[in-house]
């Protein structure tokens, strides 16, 4: 006797995800409620997880999971002497960090964390481009400070001394310099991948940043080299936690079903409804004390999403939202 039984909700996701995917936004009977194909609300974001400290031979390190997207970060430190800084300026104090290239982010993603990333392969395009971001971020955030790079040093002199003697005043910061300079390589290793992998890069790099301690560090006069100690390790002076929230638009224009114009706004995606959107739209913001500050507002493709939309009290409050759940997951960890 044949199975009566028809395919599975899995299996008609797979076979026909576009129709499948408008048909749960928008179903047909009032008596069903309206949902994503994994079952999650439009405006609902899947819930991150935290651990820091992951990684023994690292500055700093954290692992981040969003869903069953998981990234591992670690921040490991290396110093270099002003003279070995090609355009080093003693004036320059504003922009070090990138003049010198002080912050060297990387993304890997050959490491089988999906079928499309396969293990031992040069770095993709895609990787690139999310480093390229994550590099800009940090910059454009100044979430790191300059000094707590700089690696300062006072010359002896007989005559400073002489003169401290003399007036009984500390003088040695008048005459200390900057000899060298802390470099942050920020590794970024995608374990598992299932959408939305800036979000959960820049999250993994955030939480590491404020778990990393640099060595205390002193200028050897007769070995011209950095000394380091562990017992003064001092951590970074991360005030701010700025978070990447990123959303898709379905528009379902590749079915064969009339949407009159509409669109649904997917926030959080995963790896199948990225695919079945060509418009996104990524927005860095900081709710710290209270107080919404649009850091950047990115989108790619599409024409759906207006200035008017992405300004609005539904969108910012979405992104408050989702600010929280991860300002929470990094400070509580």
């Amino acid at each position: 006797m044949a199975s009566t039984k028809g395919l599975t909700r899995t299996t008609f996701a797979k076979l026909s995800p576009h129709p499948y995917l408008l048909a749960s936004l928008d179903p047909t009977s009032d008596d069903i409620r309206p949902a994503r194909s994994n079952g999650r609300a439009r405006n609902e974001s899947r819930k991150p997880t935290v651990n820091l400290a992951s990684l023994s031979h690292a500055h700093g390190s954290a692992v981040v999971r969003v869903g069953d997207t998981t990234v591992i970060c670690g921040v490991r430190g290396e110093t270099i002497l002003t003279p070995n800084i090609p355009n080093y300026r003693a004036s320059n104090t504003e922009t070090e960090l990138k003049d010198y290239d002080l912050l060297v982010p990387n993304i890997e993603l050959a490491t089988g964390c999906a079928p499309q990333f396969l293990p031992g392969g040069p770095p993709s395009t895609f990787a690139q481009t999310l480093s390229t971001r994550i590099y800009s971020l940090l910059h454009s955030s100044r979430i790191i400070k300059p000094d707590d790079l700089r690696i300062w040093h006072t010359p002896p002199s007989e005559d400073l001394e002489d003169r401290m003697e003399e007036d009984g005043e500390d003088t040695s910061n008048e005459n200390r310099t900057v000899v060298a300079y802390w470099v942050l390589y920020i590794d970024i290793f995608f374990i598992s991948f299932d959408g939305n992998p800036f979000d959960a890069a820049w999250a993994a790099t955030m939480a590491a940043l404020r778990n990393t301690k640099l060595p205390g560090a002193r200028y050897d006069i007769d070995r011209e080299m950095i000394i380091c100690s562990h017992k003064q390790a001092r951590p970074l002076r991360i005030t701010n936690i700025p978070i990447a929230c990123t959303a898709v638009v379905f528009t379902g224009k590749e079915t064969d079903r009339p949407t009159d114009g509409r669109f649904w706004l997917l926030v959080d995606p995963d790896r199948l409804e990225e695919s079945l959107c060509d418009e996104s739209v990524t927005v860095v913001v900081d709710c710290k004390d209270g107080d919404l500050k649009i850091l950047s507002i990115s989108k790619h493709g599409g024409t759906a999403l207006t200035p008017q939309f992405l300004t609005s009290e539904q969108f910012l409050g979405w992104a408050t939202k989702r600010w929280e759940e991860f300002n929470a997951a990094i400070t509580q960890s």
